[in-house]
């Protein structure tokens, strides 16, 4: 795959938008940030991520964009859907968990999942779920160490587009996670329960919500 930068469209200003669109812009990526209550939050995130990224139009991210990162609550999904228009084609990265207005429970779950359903709305367009396993207080941290550490934490993905993947892969490593293939996006009906598990570590527990995780292996390949 070419190592020339991507442009990427960042649909959502919350925490994990936010964040991700900053790493995104200082790992070489030209970012576009999308979709707030107002222009000026979106241009104070662009300043603040450096010279690779600028504020725009939510339909101008998406048309532009090589990947679309999807960081918006669940029930905001199909309004950010309808702005941006034909997404024929794109690549949607998405953290977009499918939680309830009130954050209480899962809306899609057990025999699907938010990816799985998102991906029936933009059928012409590939989805990859990822980075929503690790809270966004651990980012920066992570891609701050990420040339010192010479073991990186792990993050998760799926999804049925293996060039989408691929995207989705180099992403994960310019955050600095390394990413595990975890098989077709009908896994995320595991991975979506899982942002919860670690969430509830993060968030319920003593030490704070810096926290990230890593799959190891043992043993050679083929010994059972």
């Amino acid at each position: 795959m070419s190592r020339k930068p991507m442009r990427i469209g960042i649909l959502g200003s919350g925490l994990m938008g936010a964040k991700l669109g900053t790493i995104f812009a200082r790992a070489g990526h030209e970012v576009v940030f999308s979709y707030a209550r107002t222009e000026q939050k979106l241009k104070t995130l662009a300043r603040r991520a450096g010279a690779n990224a600028r504020a725009g139009a939510l339909a101008e991210a998406a048309r532009e964009a090589d990947a679309l990162l999807l960081a918006v609550h669940w029930s905001r999904v199909d309004d950010v859907l309808k702005q941006a228009g034909d997404l024929s084609g794109k690549v949607i990265v998405s953290c977009s968990l499918p939680m309830n207005k009130d954050d209480t429970r899962l809306v899609v779950a057990r025999t699907s999942s938010g990816a799985e359903a998102l991906a029936k709305k933009v059928r012409k367009a590939a989805v990859v779920s990822t980075f929503g396993t690790v809270p966004s207080e651990v980012l920066f941290d992570v891609f701050a160490a990420k040339r010192r550490r010479r073991r990186r934490p792990s993050l998760l993905h799926c999804g049925d587009d293996p060039d989408a993947k691929d995207v989705a892969a180099r992403l994960i490593r310019d955050a600095g996670f390394e990413p595990v293939d975890a098989g077709p996006l009908r896994i995320a009906r595991y991975l979506e329960p899982f942002t919860l598990a670690m969430a509830q570590l993060a968030y319920e527990g003593d030490e704070g919500p810096a926290i990230a995780y890593r799959i190891e292996r043992f043993g050679r390949k083929g010994r059972r």
